[in-house]
């Protein structure tokens, strides 16, 4: 007799896949903040490449178990909406390590220990969030970590500001004052990525309480 779980489906590997992506997101920002420490001689994109794949395959088998799975605890298109969020940010992370490494070095006096430090809090977060749909959707913790990362993106916005006020000043090498530009916007992008993630878990979890 074919069991019913075999039938339906495992609906949990769903909450595995997810937080998996999740776990992407956070080491990719992790192997970032290992580059950008290194000598030039030492960087390479290895790591963040590796990282990226991963999580693309979990995406893959995320659509995979979609079309294989009857039943799900999770509504389909949000199960889809929050794999894409996921996907986006390692994705990101590689692109920022990449313009850091093709710069050859002119990026080398830039302190990137603020935006790093506030990414690695924000895919913290992101981690946790993702975690807290398991344990069955807790309407106010989930609320209070989007909060957080709202608060992490606004407070991404401000630094933002204060690094393109500086860059117009006009004291760095017209070529360093484009890459580091570059390079904001994309760490930028982290913090709307982790953002995005976790609002679509909060639609999620207010859907369902």
């Amino acid at each position: 007799m074919i069991s019913l779980q075999k039938f339906f489906g495992k609906t949990d590997i769903f909450y595995d896949l997810l937080e998996a992506s999740a776990q992407e997101a956070r080491h990719s920002v992790q192997a970032l903040a290992t580059l950008i420490a290194q000598p030039l001689a030492a960087q390479s994109l290895d790591e963040l490449v590796l990282t990226r794949r991963k999580d693309k395959k979990i995406t893959e088998e995320i659509n995979e178990q979609l079309c294989r799975t009857f039943v799900t605890d999770l509504e389909r298109e949000d199960i889809e909406a929050l794999s894409n969020a996921l996907y986006k940010i390692p994705k990101t992370v590689e692109k920022i390590a990449e313009r850091v490494v093709i710069t050859g070095g002119r990026v080398q006096d830039v302190d990137f220990s603020l935006q790093i430090k506030m990414m690695e809090e924000a895919t913290d977060t992101v981690v946790i969030i993702v975690q807290e749909l398991r344990k069955k959707l807790h309407l106010e913790r989930v609320k209070d970590l989007n909060a957080k990362l709202q608060h992490i993106e606004g407070a991404a916005d401000k630094l933002m500001l204060d690094l393109l006020r500086d860059l117009y000043a006009g004291q760095r090498d017209p070529i360093q004052t484009i890459m580091l530009k570059d390079i904001y916007e994309l760490m930028e992008k982290v913090y709307d990525r982790c953002r995005d993630a976790g609002n679509v878990v909060s639609q999620i979890v207010l859907k369902y309480s």
